[in-house]
């Protein structure tokens, strides 16, 4: 691979680039979909490309191709030069520039303990369909759905700082859904544990068909249950629940690239200023939010981000302050930093690397506090599992979330389950409410493999972790279905 990568690099190199890489990608995916007690969907694919990207007269040129051979790498290397050339042609505020980062040679494989790839597609679907089947046994469960997904991406990354990159990780996705109806009435209840970069062990770990039966009755008492009440109430948020708020309402307005403005799709901006960092409150002194791109598990866990820096661990907020941005090689020095932070991603090989959120975790509470004594706490409230529905405005700003299981708090205690519940906040007066977090005991990370950003549109993963958290004097509502 060395020739062919040093074939695209001299080429951009005698064209006078200021920065040049070639990324080769090789990824396999194995999908099974098993609706109610049928299996739907096998789906093998297996693809092979690379990219490379040229810096040349303060633009980026692109072009990628599937074809590994020598003339043809060097064709699209020509191809990405002239197209910077073009790019050139038009007005800019500024040129790009990549602050510098030390080359590297490595290679590298994640954790995978049992290959997902080896087990017969026969042993996987018979595994979806005892958890659909368990999930059908239950009274008035109507729909049963289960998926396994597994990924594996080897990157193969060279750049003319002279880093040479061979970076392998296996990612294991399960999701299993329980549909319940009574009369007119239906809800659901999801398996809400999230993705990790593991093997197949982990999806024996998880075990689904022991867990399904559990989750059906769930979504037969959810439809049976009360609607939400409406007011102004304290929340206890479970940590799968909190994957997604701290997703919107941190990781997406702490981008660099949305606070610059080069995004703006799918709420794509943010309320946040370079100039916040070290100053804005985001939240309570309780609040710390670290970015950890070293998590075992974590699914954006990829040891190198595509613009070659080696990843690592920083802090975003530290008791309640913005502290940190997630950024890359291009948007670091836009705002004067001198180096990134390792937060340049890709979702293939025909697709230019941008910015994105890092695995992202809120830390515990040194209290040693447990789910139960921030319930004791509350006089009225809501106690959310998992996650819903949500939709946030353009900045980043205001929000409203769902869930996937609630339960009435009333002196102290769970006294009924809900149903129908959303709550609405503005981010920073959200974070600044939150009064008490439970123990490192309770802490859960939660992957994540479907966020969608950019234009054209790539999906990225990352995980998200937090114990439970209590929020005071939020505003509850109903939803209609």
């Amino acid at each position: 691979m060395k020739e062919l990568t040093d074939v695209a690099l001299n080429v951009a190199s005698a064209a006078g680039a200021k920065f040049s890489d070639m990324r080769i990608i090789e990824e396999h995916q194995n999908r099974i979909f098993v609706r109610q007690r049928s299996l739907k969907l096998i789906d093998e694919t297996e693809s092979l490309g690379y990219c490379i990207r040229v810096l040349l007269n303060g633009t980026w040129g692109f072009a990628s191709s599937t074809k590994l051979e020598r003339d043809e790498v060097a064709k699209t290397a020509k191809l990405a030069v002239e197209t910077a050339r073009a790019s050139a042609l038009a007005p800019k505020a500024a040129p790009a520039e990549m602050v510098p980062a030390p080359p590297s040679i490595e290679t590298l494989v994640g954790p995978c303990e049992e290959d997902p790839f080896k087990i017969p597609n026969s042993e996987k679907a018979d595994y979806l369909l005892k958890a659909c089947d368990n999930i059908l046994n239950v009274d008035n469960a109507a729909i049963a759905m289960g998926v396994l997904l597994f990924v594996r991406r080897r990157r193969i990354i060279a750049n003319s700082d002279g880093s040479f990159l061979d970076l392998t990780n296996t990612f294991s996705n399960p999701m299993l859904e329980a549909v319940a109806v009574i009369g007119t009435e239906s809800q659901t209840r999801q398996y809400q544990g999230g993705a990790k970069q593991a093997g197949y062990e982990f999806i024996r770990k998880i075990d689904l068909p022991d867990n399904a039966r559990k989750w059906a009755e769930e979504a037969v008492m959810k439809c049976k249950a009360a609607d939400s009440p409406g007011g102004t109430m304290d929340l206890v948020l479970d940590p799968m629940h909190l994957a997604l708020t701290m997703h919107e309402s941190v990781g997406h307005p702490t981008e660099l690239d949305r606070i610059l403005g080069w995004e703006a799709n799918m709420a794509g901006r943010s309320f946040v200023n370079p100039a916040d960092v070290g100053n804005l409150k985001y939240g309570s002194e309780l609040i710390n939010f670290t970015a950890d791109n070293l998590m075992p598990d974590g699914v954006g866990s990829w040891f190198y981000d595509d613009d070659g820096v080696k990843m690592g661990k920083f802090p975003v907020i530290s008791d309640g302050v913005l502290l940190n941005l997630s950024t890359t090689r291009e948007t670091a020095p836009i705002i004067g930093w001198k180096k990134s932070n390792g937060c340049c991603r890709s979702d293939s090989f025909n697709h230019f690397p941008i910015n994105r959120i890092p695995n992202l975790y809120l830390e515990a509470g040194k209290d040693n506090l447990s789910p139960e004594d921030l319930i004791a706490d509350v006089k009225r409230g809501v106690y959310i599992e998992g996650m819903g529905s949500f939709s946030i405005d353009q900045m980043r700003n205001n929000f409203q979330f769902g869930g996937d299981l609630f339960w009435l708090i009333e002196n102290g205690k769970l006294v009924k389950p809900l149903k129908k519940v959303t709550y609405q906040a503005q981010t920073r007066q959200f974070w600044n409410s939150c009064d008490a977090l439970a123990g490192s005991k309770y802490w859960i990370s939660h992957g994540l493999m479907n966020c969608g950003k950019g234009e054209p549109m790539q999906v990225m993963s990352m995980t998200h972790g937090a114990s439970h958290a209590r929020f005071r004097n939020i505003k509850v509502g109903g939803a209609k279905i």
